[in-house]
């Protein structure tokens, strides 16, 4: 498929003798983790059965649209017997002193440092991502469970004292109790990751359900730490975000609960965790606009966007997909922007450590990616480079470049979450301002230019949780993550996550005498 306006000139690059990503062995038990152990089929009547087949959910591996797994679909039953068994194990995890918690968390980062390889490789075979992306998403995993453990250590509040006369006050700090989290396809391992290390360094227990697309990593990383936890702290269960998912946010022994999804997703959990008043945590969307003005560094901009608009295939919230660039040199931005576009290398993790840019998780979001290039193709917009789709099998889109975006187009307002990037001009500062502005996601966005006065004002005036001057997609574990607006509430990353998943309280004495 190409769109009216514009060929489709990439390639997909094939493995044709290279061994495969994973082996039988390499899989993780294809079932739900409760209580610390794995465990088959379906809970009804307090007890387990065996799973029916239509319950059963195929794994597809995007790049060769085989079957590489079967894993079951968990029942509202099976998220009461996971939740159960956080909810006995929190007392006494929550009692630890954080020196112990964090001995546990380096433990499980260790772990999976010496796993790094084969988690690579699965999650790529799993995702199609290229083996570049799941390594980097190993490290930053064990990463963020070094960082957790250290800043579980370390929490500040306000200082003891008598604020009342004859009165000390001082703050407690608690685990919330049990955590419900659900975690999206396009990160499977890190978006755990990001959940579970500051759930558990800050004394919670958790049940946790990945995208029934994109599970293995987290089952996988459920049975290598398994020795390592208490049975109960962390659970695992399958299944579809309608049926364990909506269990999760509605159940009433569950603390809170924290997704990263869609904002579809986030507006039903939001609903469901209502009727309970539970807290909700949500990291969602994002449509992250390019602010270029005309003297910015035109090739660090174009090859910074080599990376940050197609990493992971463009599947990432903070991807720099919407380009808004001074109209004086969008020209020039858009040739040297087509060049770098060109030159990805696009092809199946199998093929090369080079590659760039595999295929789209599934054939679902295959075809709503393609839907907006064959709607943009209707309404005048432009192809610079690439356009549709490239040949099966598996789900691969070119890598595109869309020029001539007029304001408001659907494209430029609407999260692709595919290798797509849109370029719309502007011609000054004020209306940058409010084009950029203009959308209903706040996750991300950048600034491009060498004047450092004006990279401060327009940071500042641009509603979005991070905001980068001349670089995007940059992250570290130090700093938090997570947007305004429709893109959700709450933190990852830093301390301000393990603010998020605990409570405070306020213990005044009388000590007059």
């Amino acid at each position: 498929m190409t769109t009216a306006t514009g060929p489709t000139s990439a390639t997909v690059r094939r493995a044709t003798d290279a061994p495969p990503l994973i082996t039988p062995a390499d899989l993780p038990p294809a079932r739900h983790f409760v209580d610390g152990e794995f465990v088959d089929g379906e809970f009804v009547d307090g007890e387990f059965v065996d799973a029916a087949a239509e319950r059963v959910i195929d794994v597809i591996d995007p790049s060769t649209e085989n079957v590489i797994a079967r894993i079951p679909a968990g029942t509202a039953g099976d998220v009461d017997r996971a939740v159960a068994a956080a909810v006995a194990a929190k007392g006494a995890w929550g009692r630890l002193v954080p020196k112990a918690r964090s001995e546990v968390l380096h433990a499980i980062a260790d772990r999976v440092a010496e796993h790094a390889e084969p988690l690579a490789r699965l999650e790529s075979a799993n995702t199609g991502k290229p083996l570049a992306v799941s390594r980097d998403d190993v490290g930053m995993t064990v990463d963020t469970f070094r960082f957790m453990a250290g800043a579980g250590r370390a929490t500040t509040s306000m200082a003891a004292g008598d604020y009342a006369e004859d009165h000390l006050s001082v703050i407690l700090r608690e685990p919330l109790g049990v955590i419900g989290v659900v975690t999206p396809w396009n990160y499977p391992l890190l978006m755990a990751a990001w959940k579970i290390a500051p759930i558990l360094a800050a004394g919670n227990t958790l049940v946790l359900k990945p995208s029934e697309q994109t599970p293995l990593t987290t089952l996988k990383f459920a049975e290598l730490v398994a020795d390592l936890l208490p049975p109960g702290v962390l659970n695992v269960v399958n299944g579809y975000g309608a049926v364990a998912g909506a269990r999760l946010a509605e159940h009433p022994d569950v603390n809170m609960i924290a997704l990263t999804g869609s904002v579809t997703s986030g507006r039903a959990v939001a609903r469901a965790a209502a009727e309970s008043l539970k807290r909700v945590h949500l990291e969602l969307g994002g449509k992250a606009p390019v602010v270029i003005f005309p003297d910015a560094d035109l090739a660090a901009a174009a090859s910074s966007l080599r990376v940050a608009s197609f990493w992971n295939s463009g599947q990432e919230c903070g991807a720099a997909c919407r380009v808004l660039v001074h109209e004086s040199v969008a020209e020039r931005f858009v040739e040297q922007l087509v060049g770098e576009v060109e030159a990805l290398v696009v092809g199946e993790p199998t093929s090369g450590d080079d590659v760039e840019v595999g295929p789209m998780v599934s054939k679902a979001h295959f075809d709503r990616v393609t839907g907006y290039l064959e709607r943009a193709g209707k309404e005048g917009v432009r192809v610079a480079t690439g356009g549709g789709a490239l040949g099966g099998p598996g789900y691969f889109v070119a890598p595109t470049v869309l020029v001539d975006v007029p304001e408001g187009a659907e494209v430029a307002r609407e999260e692709i979450f595919g290798p797509v990037v849109t370029v719309e001009t502007f011609t000054d500062e004020e209306e940058a301002v409010r084009r950029a502005n203009d959308v209903p996601l706040g996750l991300s966005a950048s600034v491009w230019t060498e004047n450092a006065r004006r990279s401060h004002d327009i940071a500042g005036r641009l509603d979005f949780g991070t905001v980068w001057v001349n670089s995007h997609l940059v992250l570290a574990g130090e700093v938090p993550w997570g947007g305004f607006k429709g893109s959700g509430y709450g933190r990852d990353l830093s301390v301000y996550a393990l603010d998020d998943y605990s409570r405070t309280k306020h213990v005044m004495h009388n000590h007059g005498r």
